[in-house]
């Protein structure tokens, strides 16, 4: 499977998310335009940067010119972070890690876990935003785990049925409606924890400080 990192506009991420998840195969790093900003503090060169480019600073563009692929894209019905999956799914990637999807404006990490959910049926998008780790799942789903580890669980309506095993507080084809009820801080019980979800997608958030040190993923 093809996976990649789109690094968005938001709070810069550790260059320790990144180096990580490359030795996770995800071996292509895309810009979303003024992602290309935390890039060169990072010391990351993008194998892309696309966007409108109204973002990037003008010495970042210029440095990038000789050594990254620049897409510009002027289309304002979507936003740089879905030109880059669009993108990303043309080229044949299957899974996309984002970063710096979160920052200073609520509107815009709400409109980015959006797009997980848009998007969720072409290619499987992840986030890890300062030390959380979302994953996005509508089937049965196995976590390696340890038990004491944290995991939070969110749906979004009530057609979504939740059941789980290994985990303390459990869920019997519970509904978890946001803005009704939550299971935020559960707790794993042992190495293993299954999840079933039917009808909707739910959201799993992970200590990714935990689940890096002892290789969950």
């Amino acid at each position: 499977m093809k996976k990649c990192i789109i690094i968005a506009n938001g709070r810069s991420p550790s260059k320790n998310v990144v180096r990580f998840f490359k030795k996770k195969n995800y071996s292509t790093i895309i810009c979303a335009d003024g992602g290309a900003n935390s890039a060169v503090k990072l010391g990351l060169v993008p194998d892309f940067i696309i966007g409108d480019l109204d973002s990037i600073k003008p010495e970042v563009l210029k440095f990038y010119s000789d050594k990254s692929t620049i897409i510009k894209i002027k289309r304002q019905n979507d936003t740089d972070v879905e030109k880059c999956l669009k993108f990303a799914i043309r080229r044949g990637f299957s899974e996309a890690l984002l970063l710096g999807v979160t920052g200073d404006r609520l509107d815009h990490t709400i409109c980015n876990l959006g797009i997980v959910l848009k998007f969720y049926n072409q290619i499987k998008c992840s986030i890890v935003a300062e030390n959380s780790y979302l994953i996005p799942t509508d089937e049965t789903l196995f976590l390696k785990s340890i038990s004491g580890e944290t995991i939070s669980i969110y749906a979004f309506d009530k057609k979504t049925k939740i059941t789980s095993e290994g985990l303390k507080y459990p869920l019997r084809n519970s509904t978890l409606a946001f803005g009704e009820k939550e299971s935020t801080s559960n707790v794993a019980l042992s190495n293993s924890v299954k999840i079933v979800v039917k009808g909707g997608i739910i959201f799993i958030i992970r200590d990714f400080k935990f689940i890096k040190k002892n290789d969950l993923i």
